[in-house]
């Protein structure tokens, strides 16, 4: 992958599209594409791949093995590629790597992986990062995927693409997110979360489907029909669960499993990780909490 994204890469720095400020420290060292913007007081090292067109604005501090993709952006005080917050690291050299036009805002932290690890973390293109997350060693982040402000990721944490992650949500080491789920503001996720569901709460519960982002991205209404059919099947109430788990996964298997979706939800739940799922819950209004 890495050779994929630097094959192209020339050292630019007296291009007159590459503009450096006179401030940064830029290793003789990095590789550094066309018409790229390292503005004041930046810091890039040795092993460093800034792509064509990436930006770092101010104060951005880039280490170790990393690649910085094309067109992406950096915002004051983000560290991008520094060693990992892991007592069993030695030095190794791990990487790093961003994708095409991905933002980075202020004071996000991305750490380089760990050799025990998969050796890398790995954020996708058209990303959204914003203020004060931290994403942590050997994540894995696919495309277009929105964390929001003061996020945290433990290690090995991997979020699937269009997942969406909301402002203060704390994700627990090796938790799998789905693609286009939704995990709610201040929620702590120790399990798996299934591909477009909805999960809010002290500790995360599972509350539906991501529908916003479904109707959004066109799916049709009777895809979405079969959806809330799978969700019924798959998480009744209480007083309607006449089928064991592996009994309705069965139905839901013969009744919607044509579907890609659906397929995709059932090839998420029969290989999970070691966290397992999240367990179903319910939405808590307002009026519940006022005591």
């Amino acid at each position: 992958m890495e050779e994929t994204l630097t094959k192209n890469i020339q050292i630019n720095r007296s291009s007159r599209d590459c503009y450096i400020h006179p401030s940064a420290i830029v290793s003789e060292k990095a590789k550094l594409g066309q018409g790229i913007h390292i503005g004041p007081w930046c810091i890039i090292g040795d092993d460093v791949v800034v792509e064509d067109g990436a930006k770092l604005i101010a104060n951005v501090i880039v280490e170790g093995k990393t690649v910085l993709g094309k067109d992406s952006v950096y915002y004051p005080f983000s560290t991008i590629g520094l060693a990992p917050q892991d007592l069993k690291y030695k030095g190794e050299l791990t990487s790093c790597i961003i994708g095409a036009r991905t933002i980075v805002r202020e004071q996000v932290t991305i750490h380089r992986g760990t050799a025990i690890g998969n050796g890398m973390t790995r954020v996708g293109s058209d990303c959204l990062i914003m203020v004060n997350s931290h994403i942590a060693h050997d994540c894995y982040l696919g495309d277009r995927v929105i964390i929001v402000n003061n996020v945290v990721l433990g290690g090995h944490v991997h979020i699937d693409d269009d997942a969406r992650i909301m402002g203060c949500a704390a994700i627990h080491q090796f938790v799998r997110i789905g693609r286009g789920a939704l995990v709610g503001g201040v929620t702590g996720v120790e399990s798996d979360v299934i591909p477009y569901g909805s999960v809010i709460g002290n500790r995360a519960r599972l509350v539906g489907m991501h529908w916003i982002w479904l109707k959004r991205n066109g799916v049709k209404n009777q895809e979405l029909h079969a959806l809330r059919g799978v969700y019924r099947i798959l998480f009744p109430k209480e007083n309607e669960q006449e089928m064991v788990f592996d009994e309705r996964l069965k139905l839901v298997h013969e009744k919607y499993g044509h579907i890609e979706r659906v397929k995709e939800i059932l090839d998420f739940i029969q290989n999970p990780s070691r966290r397992g799922l999240v367990k179903v819950g319910r939405m808590i209004s307002s009026s519940e909490n006022d005591d």
